[in-house]
């Protein structure tokens, strides 16, 4: 992406690797520190809860459409100028995220985070391979790893702390002093790279591709309110994205230099790794998205305790991929794939048990379980998918792959929570049809001294009741539904062409 820096920054390397942490950290504590925040959120824009969803959906997409160009911005504008700026827009958004008064302005401030926060991840690993020498890349890089996953250990607990002490406006403003210090320290320490001012962009591709994911997750994300395609609203996103995705491909296959390159698909490890990385997305941030109002919502736990039961998660994921680091190369990856996805798949049939009696340590444990089967999943995915590509290929390939990972996150969130908001209401009507007068267990005057259909004072309760009941049922047929997609991306495995040692210890870097 960018030339190499070595020599000019050698002297600075310790300030500018703290620099590029903070950087990193601040951008992986957001994917996860608004989510135990989002019933505050909600209850401070009286949103509902699929269009508080928006708050997580709309960053992820931005991201998504901006991962990709983070190439052709840094060879055109510079590494460093492109740094600062990613820091300095992403620290201002997060200011206005935390001023925001509605629900639009949150989204639109979201969405704006994401834009400037898609380039952190991938600038933060090439300074840091520019800055040392080839023998300590590796330390360099698995220093920075531990930051990356710090932020979905750290994000819960710190954005119930904040929450819970000050305001959910704080997990916003928190990245300022620390967006402050990276963008200060970049500025005085790191070296600018030289530009290719001949590079260009094919921005119709982009442009259309950007379009269709728009066009896709709006209507994914209002489709439950809107109800579907009974909504003109709906119908013409579906026509806006389906047409926008026709012109993407048919310019794709017939430009000279397209956004996409075909090429990158005729390997069949990566086309794989493209569909098999989606689902991982969809599971693993739907899960995260729905367990905050569980516990919240059902279990009526504070923001506090909800963000330290969810904590220990991240925990089991970088456990874990300690131990895949030294497994990878020694052991086949397609096994270490599927020991990651029934590990995964275990955890979502556990939860399909979950009831608002289940005790914390139960939760925890879980939790931890589902951990470590991310952690035996991403850094081998990422292997055997990237590594089979030629080396020309391989930059091209990796922004691709964060692509389908986002692609999938936001859908995964949208459609698990309108599934929520619909099995809820579905579920609600099958209860109330055995509930009536001239039910016997209504004789009980235990019962009826609390929930009594045939008073004002008795149906509220027992409204409550059914409602309560019906939302258990919902969270299960989610958990289960997303158990069954873990389990459905198994028979890819043997679509995978065994991953060299070579590729895997040179590359496992590139899909965090």
């Amino acid at each position: 992406m960018a030339a190499a820096a070595g020599t000019a920054d050698g002297g600075n390397r310790a300030a500018i690797t703290v620099c590029v942490i903070l950087a990193t950290l601040m951008q992986a504590l957001d994917t996860t520190i608004a989510n135990v925040a989002l019933p505050y959120m909600q209850g401070s824009v009286s949103a509902s809860q699929d269009e508080i969803d928006w708050v997580l959906t709309s960053y992820i997409v931005a991201a998504a459409i901006m991962t990709p160009t983070t190439g052709y911005l840094a060879g055109r504008f510079g590494l460093k100028n492109l740094f600062l700026v990613s820091v300095a827009g992403f620290t201002v958004a997060s200011m206005l995220c935390g001023m925001a008064q509605t629900l639009t302005q949150i989204v639109l401030f979201r969405t704006l985070q994401g834009l400037f926060g898609a380039a952190l991840v991938p600038l933060s690993q090439t300074v840091l391979l520019n800055i040392n020498p080839r023998e300590q890349q590796g330390s360099a890089i698995a220093l920075w790893g531990v930051a990356v996953m710090a932020g979905p250990v750290l994000g819960p607990v710190l954005g119930g702390w904040l929450t819970a002490n000050y305001s959910w406006r704080y997990v916003f403003y928190i990245n300022l002093p620390v967006g402050i210090l990276a963008l200060l320290g970049m500025s005085a320490f790191l070296s600018e790279t030289p530009r290719n001012r001949s590079t260009k962009l094919d921005w119709f591709g982009f442009g259309t591709l950007s379009l269709t994911l728009g066009a896709l997750q709006i209507m994914i994300d209002r489709g439950e309110e809107l109800d579907w395609f009974s909504s003109r609203e709906i119908c013409i996103e579906a026509v806006v994205a389906a047409s926008a995705f026709y012109l993407f491909l048919v310019h794709t296959f017939t430009a000279n230099e397209p956004f996409v390159r075909p090429s990158l698909f005729r390997d069949r490890n990566f086309s794989a790794g493209m569909v098999f990385v989606a689902i991982v997305g969809l599971t693993y941030y739907a899960s995260l998205a729905l367990q905050p109002p569980f516990l919240q919502d059902l279990m009526n736990y504070p923001v506090v305790t909800a963000g330290f039961v969810m904590g220990p998660r991240g925990i089991g994921t970088m456990a874990a991929m300690l131990v895949v680091g030294r497994l990878i190369g020694r052991v086949d990856t397609r096994l270490l794939l599927g020991l990651g996805l029934t590990i995964t798949a275990w955890s979502f049939y556990a939860m399909t048990g979950w009831t608002p009696d289940i005790s914390q340590s139960t939760i925890i444990n879980v939790g931890v379980i589902q951990g470590i089967g991310l952690g035996f999943l991403f850094v081998p995915l990422s292997v055997v998918t990237l590594s089979t590509l030629s080396s020309e290929l391989r930059a091209e390939g990796a922004g691709l792959y964060s692509l389908s990972r986002n692609i999938g996150s936001s859908v995964g969130i949208s459609v698990v929570n309108a599934l929520l908001a619909q099995n809820t209401q579905v579920n609600h009507a099958e209860i109330v049809q055995h509930v009536t007068a001239v039910n016997r267990i209504f004789d009980n005057p235990n019962i009826t001294q609390f929930w009594n259909p045939l008073t004002a004072a008795g149906r509220a309760p027992l409204d409550a009741m059914i409602t309560e009941q019906a939302q258990i049922i919902a969270y299960i047929d989610d958990y289960k539904l997303l158990m069954i997609a873990t389990i459905a991306v198994l028979p890819l495995l043997v679509v995978f062409r065994q991953a060299t040692a070579r590729g895997g210890h040179g590359h496992a870097v590139v899909a965090d």
